[in-house]
């Protein structure tokens, strides 16, 4: 299964409908949204396809409404740590990753945002993704479950 990976879009729109729109081109089977939307529109675009989302909060996201929102039409939501089984992968989806944090072990891979850089590494046997950030541009990932590797796309690619 493809799973597209974005981060801390900001608000940026522009930038979120190329990427929904790759989302498309690609048939990738689900979205994971690390946090920092800053407003509903921007869930409002990244669902706009049908893709099931899958999301959690960022620092920036300060309002109410962005929460009641995924709340009511992500496929799974949680403000701060979302936890789930994709594929048969075990998957965590977090904004900001903490050193030493306990929720990640047991977990294949985490997925995060914040720092507005790309990154893969592996800590005790955990795979730590970052995708990019939204806001900087076209910056995002795909995760393939199948094999367990990403793939970062940015503007030169798209």
């Amino acid at each position: 299964m493809k799973i597209l990976v974005i981060s801390d879009s900001h608000g940026h729109i522009a930038n979120l409908k190329q990427v929904v729109g790759f989302a498309k081109k690609y048939k990738v089977e689900a979205i994971i949204h690390c946090g920092d939307w800053d407003n509903v529109e921007s869930a409002e675009v990244v669902l706009s396809p049908g893709i099931p989302l899958y999301s959690v909060l960022g620092n920036a996201d300060i309002t109410q409404e962005v929460e009641e929102y995924l709340k009511f039409n992500a496929k799974k939501f949680e403000p701060e740590f979302l936890k789930l089984e994709i594929d048969g992968r075990k998957v965590g989806i977090i904004h900001n990753v903490k050193k030493g944090d306990k929720r990640f072990e047991g977990l294949g891979i985490v997925f995060s945002g914040h720092y507005h850089s790309k990154e893969e590494r592996v800590i005790d046997f955990v795979k730590f993704v970052r995708p990019g950030a939204i806001i900087n541009g076209i910056n995002f990932a795909v995760y393939e479950t199948e094999t367990n590797e990403v793939e970062f796309i940015s503007d030169e690619e798209t």
